[in-house]
Formats: C-alpha cells, sequence, structure tokens
C-alpha cells in the first residue's frame, strides 16, 4: 500500500471541520484504502478508537441497514459521550435516502461529528443532497493509480529506458491498485473482469433500471473497446443500424452513455474552440477511467496504441488537476488544451514520430495558434525533438516528471 499524498493533502485540512468530506470515484480505484488512510491519522491524532464509526456498505456485516433510518438508529445508540466522533461511510449509495439522515447530523449533533463519505456514482451530489448540503461539503475525485504511482508501488528505478515494458503493462492493463497483485494476464483479465461487471451491474443497470440489458452491453463494449474516438450521437446510430439487426434510438444512446459517465466507466470530453473560445456541442471525445476495463471486451480488436496513449496523457492530466477540452482548429484539432489556475497548456499525442508525413502533422497542428502558452508533442520516442518552441517529451519522462 502507498500513501496516496496527492489526495490526503487535500482532504487533510477538513479532517477536524463540519464540512461534509465526499469521495467519489470508479470502483477499486482506492477510495476505500484513503479512508482506512486517514482513519491511521487520526488516530495518531490521539482520537479514541471508540470515537471513530467505519462502516462499509458493501459488507455483509451491514447488511441491516438499509434506509437513512437504520443508519440514523445505528449511528446514535454509538454516540454516547461528548467528544467528537469521525464518521466513515464507505459506498453510502447503497442506502436509501442516506443523504436526509446526513443532512440532519449538522442540526442534531453540531460540531461533535465529522462525516466522510465515499460513492461509486457521479451523481452522488446531485439532485436533492445538493440542494439539501448545499456549500457545506467538499468533494474529491479518486482515479486509478498514474504511472508515477505504479512506479511508487511496485519500486521501479525512474529510467525511461528501464520501464518501457512497465509502461506498456500500464497501457495495456491499466491503473486498478488492486489488479499489481495479481501476476499472469489470466488472473489480471479475471479480476479485471470482475470489476468491469459489478460497474455494469450495481452502478448502471441496478441503479438506473436498464431493461434491455442486451443493447446496452452492445453500446459498452463498443464504446470501451474504441477509446480515444470522437463520437456524434448520429454517427452512433447509423453504426448500430448497420451493425445491430434492431439499431438504438438517439435518446436511449445518450441515456447509455450518460449512465456509463456517471458510474465513472468512461469520461466525456467536450470539444473547445480555440479560435471563438467557446465549447461547441455535438461531438464529443469519451475516454475511459482506466484502460485495463477496455481489454476485458478486447479479445478479437487489434491494440490501438496511438489512441491509448492519448487516453493515458488524458487521464494524467485529470490526475493533475486540469480541466480538459479537445481544441477543435480549422480543418482539424488539437488532442487536450488542459486549463489550471488561469493557465493552458496544449498536447498533440502520437505512438512513434516515424516520419517527416508524422512530425509534420504533429508539430503543424499548432500553427494556427497564436498565443503564448506551452505546447507539446507527446511520443514514444526517445530522442528530443523539440522545435519552434513546441516541446516534444518522451510520455514516460513526462509521466514520471514530478
Amino acid at each position: 500500500m502507498i500513501i496516496r499524498e496527492k489526495y490526503l493533502k487535500k482532504i487533510r485540512p477538513f479532517y477536524n471541520q463540519d464540512l461534509i468530506k465526499v469521495i467519489t470515484g470508479i470502483r477499486r480505484s482506492g477510495k476505500s484504502v484513503i479512508l482506512k488512510q486517514i482513519i491511521n491519522e487520526i488516530k495518531e491524532s490521539g482520537v479514541k478508537e471508540e470515537n471513530i464509526i467505519s462502516i462499509n456498505f458493501e459488507l455483509s456485516e451491514y447488511s441491516e441497514i438499509q434506509t437513512h433510518k437504520d443508519l440514523d438508529k445505528y449511528i446514535s445508540e454509538r454516540i454516547i459521550n461528548k467528544d467528537k466522533y469521525y464518521l466513515f461511510f464507505d459506498e453510502i449509495q447503497y442506502i436509501k435516502d442516506w443523504e436526509k439522515t446526513v443532512n440532519s447530523y449538522k442540526a442534531k449533533y453540531g460540531n461533535m461529528i465529522s462525516i466522510f463519505i465515499t460513492g461509486s456514482n457521479s451523481d452522488l451530489l446531485s439532485g436533492e443532497l445538493s440542494s439539501l448540503l448545499s456549500g457545506r461539503y467538499v468533494s474529491y475525485k479518486i482515479v486509478p493509480f498514474s504511472f508515477k504511482e505504479v512506479c511508487e508501488f511496485k519500486n521501479y528505478e525512474l529510467d525511461k529506458y528501464k520501464l518501457e515494458d512497465k509502461f506498456t503493462d500500464y497501457v495495456i492493463w491499466g491503473g486498478l491498485p488492486q489488479r499489481f497483485a495479481l501476476d499472469d494476464e489470466y488472473s489480471i483479465r479475471t479480476y479485471l473482469t470482475d470489476v468491469y461487471n459489478s460497474i455494469v451491474v450495481k452502478d448502471i443497470i441496478n441503479r438506473f433500471n436498464v431493461t434491455d440489458i442486451e443493447l446496452f452491453n452492445r453500446i459498452a463494449e463498443y464504446i470501451v473497446t474504441t477509446p480515444s474516438q470522437t463520437f456524434s450521437a448520429d454517427n452512433l446510430v447509423k453504426y448500430f443500424e448497420v451493425n445491430d439487426d434492431r439499431g438504438v434510438g438517439k435518446t436511449t444512446l445518450y441515456n447509455y452513455l450518460e449512465y456509463m459517465c456517471k458510474a465513472h466507466l468512461i469520461n466525456k470530453v467536450d470539444r473547445y474552440d480555440v479560435r471563438g473560445k467557446r465549447i461547441l456541442n455535438g461531438k464529443y471525445k469519451y475516454y475511459l477511467t482506466d484502460l485495463g476495463l477496455g481489454q476485458v471486451l478486447n479479445f478479437s480488436k487489434k491494440k490501438q496504441m496511438g489512441a491509448y496513449l492519448e487516453n493515458v496523457v488524458y487521464n494524467e492530466l485529470v490526475y493533475r488537476g486540469y480541466d480538459v477540452n479537445v481544441g477543435n482548429i480549422e480543418n482539424g484539432e488539437i488532442d487536450f488544451i488542459a486549463f489550471k489556475d488561469g493557465n493552458k497548456e496544449y498536447y498533440q499525442v502520437c505512438y512513434y514520430l516515424t516520419d517527416d508525413k508524422v512530425i509534420n502533422r504533429e508539430f503543424n497542428a499548432y500553427d494556427n495558434v497564436a498565443d503564448n502558452y506551452p505546447k507539446y508533442v507527446i511520443s514514444m520516442d526517445k530522442f528530443d525533438m523539440s522545435q519552434n518552441g513546441i516541446i516534444h517529451k518522451n510520455i514516460i519522462d513526462w509521466l514520471i516528471d514530478s
């Protein structure tokens, strides 16, 4: 286990605040481990164990807690003194109307409690809860291991010449932490298949009452095995008209894609008009939160290393705290425009800069970008090909750069 200090240092200032700490992210990305690390730090600060109440709602020992009233009764029976209590609710979305109990604790206990909750759905804070808790929570999104975290976890030497095989493994099988305890491809695929099925069944089909499961599975398979592609609803509808006897309606398609985004299986990325400086509607790109989850369905398709590297760069930018769009330019696109703290950076990603045609394509994408913000070309090439103020980086070097 590694200490995920990137997240802890953001959450730590709120340990003793009455703001609710909300931690979301895809299943098995490490939310529960981060809760354990927080609990350990709180214990080390001198808090008694009996003042820490931790519940993982996926465990059978808590199966009797089904509703917010059950939860309230359970907590009330355990708060027995006037010392501060720390409440940890892991995967709280299983509890019906849980937000009613959590919202009531402010009035009931005041500053006597500090609450931490996790969930595997991005709409954990939507709807009623968002209104109930407006201004009374802080939220954090946890993602799978970055490649640098993998190197730390596995104690790899940070040398691009020694890391290429390790990086290829990361590109193919992703960064879900528990998979690094497995040694062979069969075990990794089995584990990732179980995670994928849990996401589909628990976080999508059951949660959103999907009835046409076969159609959903076909759409999901298409999306997760073709990451980094530009999609429009019209094009997808046409694809399924040709490749699926029943076809698919545009509304159904939009809904299924939204369900996959809410379950953190995929991320929808808007297109940004570089010249007009505005978001364009209609066409989006979808990136996998973890590339390994795309491999569990990819038995026959050729591995698309260029697309995978693009997905890796997107995930890394998100991990580093950037807001990311696809750049729309006249007669083309820039893979990513990354915004942070009032600044922006541009990124082009390819597998290898194999010849002059590829080099010109990647570097010339910036010809019509007039500003002076940093512009990068990221590839597997080990030699620096920077030119005309555009920075070329080997992707492994870029990923392990602090």
